[in-house]
C-alpha cells in the first residue's frame, strides 16, 4: 500500500500554468506505475497520463497531450503533472494514483489504480 497527497492545485487564468505534485509515503514508492485522472463536475473521472515505474515511458490523453508533461522523482517519492497552456475546459478535481507493476502496456483505466490520494482542485478562469 502507498499513501499520496496531492498539492499545487489553484485558480489560474486561461494561458497559464500550474504544476501538481504527488508526494507518496511508504519505501516501495519506485516500483509503482503512477497516473493522473481528473473529475469535472456532473462526469466522470478521466484519465490524464501516467508514468511507468522507472520514469521511462509517459502516455497522455489526446486532450492534454503537448500542454501537459508527467514525471517522478523517485529519490524523492513524488509524481509531477507540468500543465501548460491550461483551457477552461481543464477545470476539475485532479488526482493522482498508484498501480502495482503487475500490470504492464499503458495503464490508462481507473480500475487498474488500487492507490488513489484526495485530490486538488485546479480552476481555469476565461
Amino acid at each position: 500500500q502507498v499513501q499520496l497527497v496531492e498539492s499545487g492545485g489553484g485558480l489560474v487564468q486561461a494561458g497559464g500554468s500550474l504544476r501538481l505534485s504527488c508526494a507518496a509515503s511508504g519505501r516501495t514508492f519506485n516500483i509503482y506505475h503512477m497516473g493522473w485522472f481528473r473529475q469535472a463536475p456532473g462526469n466522470e473521472r478521466e484519465f490524464v497520463a501516467t508514468i511507468n515505474w522507472s520514469g521511462d515511458s509517459t502516455y497522455y490523453a489526446d486532450s492534454v497531450k503537448g500542454r501537459f508533461t508527467i514525471s517522478r522523482d523517485n529519490a524523492k517519492n513524488t509524481t509531477y503533472l507540468q500543465m501548460n497552456s491550461l483551457k477552461p475546459e481543464d477545470t476539475a478535481v485532479y488526482y493522482c494514483a498508484a498501480a502495482t507493476p503487475l500490470w504492464v502496456g499503458v495503464i490508462r483505466s481507473t480500475t487498474q489504480y488500487a492507490n488513489w490520494g484526495q485530490g486538488t482542485q485546479v480552476t481555469v478562469s476565461s
